[in-house]
Order: C-alpha cells, then structure tokens, then sequence
C-alpha cells in the first residue's frame, strides 16, 4: 500500500481535503500535515513537513497544494532526497514520474479546477519510474544536492 503526505497552505484546504478523500476511497492511507481549517499559513512550513515525511521513509510521496504550486515546488526542492513537480496537465504529472521519479506533487489551487487535480493525481499516483536512460540524470541531481559537480 501506498502512504501519502499532504499538505496545504490556507489557498489549497479545499483541494487538500478532497485529495484526501480521493486516495482514502483508493485504499491509500493519506496523513494531511499542517492546519485544515483555512487559516492564513505559510507555504515553506508546510513544505518541509512534508518534505520530512518523505526523507525518514513515514510516507513514500507527498502532495503539496498553494495558489499556484511554484511555492511549494522551490520549498521542497531545497530538502534533500525531494524532487518536487508542478504539475499543471497530466502529461507533466506522468512525466515527473517516468523520467524524474518526482516524489512529490506540487499543485495549483487557483488554476486548476477539480476534475482536473482528481486526474491528474490518479495519473501521479498510479505511473511508475522508468529508471533506464533517466537513471543516469537523477545520480547527476544527487550530486548536486550534495555540492558536487554533476559531470564528476
């Protein structure tokens, strides 16, 4: 079985809650981190919670959901071991999973309307990492995470 993290700042609540419901009919058990009631939040805060859901192995991906997702994208990126995609359309979610093994899912809660976010999580839910030719970029990201020049 597949556990999620997901989290919000105060623009993404609606969404987040019915992502949760979605993965929870889907037999996903799902955490949501950080305030559900709406209350103003900063993104960053909820980012690195998740973030850390994923690095200590309690969740194996994340959501992640503010106004337009960028935030939360540039957050999470800048913990070690995420790989963090906007996605807008369900080709950038299927791709961030086939060619980037995205961890986690960064979406927009202002320009994305509900029957898309619900497929667009299905497809990122439900696509696997190609590894192959792919494999090879993401030991290059590896090393940059870890200061290194990518080419060594």
């Amino acid at each position: 079985m597949k556990s999620v993290a997901i989290g919000s700042d105060h623009r993404g609540t609606a969404v987040a809650l019915a992502i949760e419901q979605q993965l929870r009919m889907e037999g996903i058990a799902v955490t949501i981190l950080g305030d559900s009631s709406g209350a103003p939040s900063d993104y960053p805060d909820i980012a690195w919670k998740v973030a850390q859901e994923i690095v200590s192995q309690r969740a194996q991906r994340g959501i992640l959901i503010c106004g337009t997702g960028i935030g939360m994208a540039i957050a999470a990126n800048k913990v070690n071991g995420i790989r963090a995609a906007l996605a807008l359309d369900e080709l950038s979610a299927q791709l961030s999973r086939t060619h980037n093994d995205a961890n986690v899912l960064c979406l927009s809660a202002d320009l994305l309307g509900q029957t898309l976010v619900k497929r667009i999580v299905d497809i990122w839910m439900r696509t696997n990492y190609e590894g192959g030719r792919h494999a090879r970029r993401l030991a290059k990201i590896e090393r940059i995470e870890n200061g290194q020049d990518p080419k060594s």
